[in-house]
């Protein structure tokens, strides 16, 4: 039944914009029809999920061994996501930064070469980025 209603939003979702756009149906009492059954189908759909989602049992009673073997797991695991993001985090930045150093050094190094060896530093620091980033997450994952 839910997987019935849940197909259903996602057909309306789709297929009022598709009739409006697709079809040439461009005047302004379709926009504003569009937008009033799209905000109320997505956030009925929202409440629909809040409600399935909070409707389970609960259990206040946990033993102490589950609790702490919970919480350990919890930290492991968050650790890893911590050393996951410093490594791509860094590497992202690192690659926006020489992407930047390395044409405008090109374009510098282009007009007057003696000037490479004072562009490869700045595109230097910024790979430098990235190795801090794995240097850290290799911190985080020697502390697990």
């Amino acid at each position: 039944m839910t997987k019935v209603l849940l197909f259903a939003a996602l057909v309306a979702c789709i297929a009022v914009p598709f009739r409006v756009f697709v079809k040439g149906e461009q005047t302004k009492h379709r926009y504003k029809t569009t937008l009033a059954l799209n905000g109320v189908m997505f956030f009925g759909l929202m409440l629909f999920t809040g409600v399935m989602m909070f409707s389970g049992n609960a259990f206040a009673a946990e033993t102490a061994e589950t609790a702490a073997a919970a919480a350990s797991s919890t930290a492991t695991g968050l650790g890893y996501i911590a050393a996951a993001l410093s490594i791509g985090m860094s590497c992202i930045g690192g690659g926006i930064a020489v992407a930047s150093a390395a044409s405008a050094a090109l374009g510098a190094i282009s007009e007057d070469s003696s000037i490479l060896g004072k562009s490869l530093i700045f595109v230097g620091l910024a790979e430098g980025v990235c190795l801090y980033g794995l240097i850290i997450a290799f911190m985080i994952i020697g502390k697990l």
